[in-house]
C-alpha cells in the first residue's frame, strides 16, 4: 500500500467521492493510501423512495465488505479504520430532496449514519437554489432555514458545493457551525459555473470550514486536458487566499462508474444533462480523456502529494490539505 500522506500516521480523506462501492474499488482506494471518503450514497432523482432503495444497496455492499470497509459516525471511527486497514465510507448526499417533504426526516438520516448533506444540487428545490437554477438564485427559503437549524442541531455537516451563490451566502451567514464546499475550485482560476468566487471561499473559511479542491476536468481547465499540476495550482491559490487551515481535497472521481461511452455522454459528457458546465470544454473532452491526466484512479492519490511537494509545501501543510483540515471540521461539527 502506498502512503498518500506525507507522514506515516496522517490520515487522507477524499472529501467527495462518487465511485461504486464494489470490493475492487474499495481496495483501489486503500491502495492509494486513502482512509476515508465522503461517499455520495444516494443518487438522483433523490426522492425518498428512490433514495432509500439506493441507500439499501450501498449499505449492503459495505456490509458484504466489512473486512475492508466500515461506516464511520465519528472521527474516532475514522482513526480506528486507519489502524484496522479499512476504508471509512462516510454516508453523504449531494441533495436534500430526500427530506424535502419533511425536513424532520434528517433525524432518521442522522441515526442511519449520514454525516454530510448539501441542501440542493444543480437545480432549485424547496430549500434553496442550485448553481443552475432556472430563473436565478433567490436565496435560502423558510424551509431551507429550518433545514439549516436542524443540520446544526443534529451536528450534520453542511456542504455547499453545488449550491447557488446567493443561497450559499445565506447558509454561510446563518450557520452556527463550520460549513464546507467539499469539491469546488476557485472561479478566478477556472471560469466554470460550478466553481466559486473568492468571497464564498473567504466566507467558508470564516465559519471555520474548508474548500476542497477537485480534479473533475470541467472545474480545473477548459482549453486543454487538465493535469495534476493544474489541481495543485488551485491549492496554491486558495491557500494564499484563506490560509492552509481551510483548504482540502475532494476528488469527485467517478472511477469505473460508466459502463459505456454512451452512458457517459448522456450524464456528464459534453452533450449530457448539464451542458452549461460540460459543453464549454475544448474538443479534447472525450470519453477516453474524461478524467484529469495523472489522476484516473484513487490508487494514484500519492501523485497529489508529489504535486504539492513540487510546489514547496511542507509535509505538515500537505497533511492538513490531504485530510487533517477535514478531520478537524468533522470533529468540530460531529462532536467526536
Amino acid at each position: 500500500m502506498h502512503n498518500a500522506s506525507s507522514s506515516q500516521n496522517a490520515i487522507v480523506v477524499d472529501g467527495l467521492n462518487c465511485a461504486p462501492t464494489t470490493r475492487d474499488q474499495i481496495l483501489r482506494t486503500l491502495e492509494g493510501g486513502v482512509t476515508a471518503i465522503n461517499l455520495t450514497a444516494i443518487r438522483p432523482p433523490h426522492d425518498f423512495d428512490t433514495a432509500m432503495r439506493d441507500l439499501s444497496r450501498t449499505l449492503s455492499n459495505i456490509e458484504m465488505n466489512s473486512d475492508v470497509a466500515c461506516i464511520p459516525r465519528s472521527v474516532r471511527d475514522i482513526e480506528n479504520a486507519q489502524v484496522e486497514g479499512k476504508l471509512a465510507i462516510i454516508l453523504g448526499a449531494q441533495n436534500s430532496v430526500v427530506v424535502e417533504e419533511d425536513v424532520e426526516l434528517l433525524r432518521i438520516l442522522q441515526r442511519i449514519g449520514f454525516r454530510i448533506l448539501q441542501p440542493t444540487y444543480m437545480e432549485r428545490n424547496s430549500l434553496g437554489c442550485g448553481v443552475l437554477a432556472k430563473g436565478g438564485d433567490d436565496g435560502l427559503t423558510e424551509k431551507g432555514r429550518r433545514w439549516l437549524e436542524l443540520m446544526n442541531e443534529l451536528r450534520l455537516l453542511i456542504d455547499l458545493s453545488h449550491v447557488g451563490y446567493r443561497t450559499a451566502a445565506d447558509v454561510l451567514a446563518l450557520s452556527k457551525r463550520p460549513v464546507i464546499f467539499s469539491h469546488s475550485n476557485a472561479r478566478t482560476l477556472c471560469n466554470s459555473l460550478r466553481n466559486i468566487p473568492d468571497d464564498l471561499i473567504r466566507a467558508a473559511a470564516k465559519t471555520g470550514g474548508t474548500v476542497g479542491a477537485t480534479l473533475w476536468p470541467p472545474m480545473v481547465r477548459h482549453e486543454s486536458r487538465p493535469t495534476v499540476d493544474d489541481w495543485a495550482e488551485q491549492i496554491v491559490y486558495m491557500v494564499n487566499l484563506v490560509g492552509i487551515e481551510h483548504v482540502a481535497f475532494g476528488s469527485d472521481l467517478s472511477e469505473n462508474k460508466y459502463k459505456s461511452e454512451a452512458e457517459w455522454q448522456e450524464s456528464f459528457g459534453p452533450r449530457g444533462i448539464y451542458p452549461e458546465v460540460t459543453a464549454v470544454l475544448g474538443p479534447w473532452f472525450q470519453f477516453e480523456a474524461r478524467l484529469t491526466e495523472g489522476y484516473e484512479s484513487l490508487a494514484q492519490t500519492p501523485r497529489l502529494v508529489d504535486a504539492l511537494r513540487k510546489r514547496g509545501f511542507a509535509l505538515d501543510a500537505i497533511d492538513k490539505v490531504m485530510g487533517g483540515n477535514l478531520l478537524r471540521v468533522y470533529r468540530e461539527v460531529w462532536g467526536e
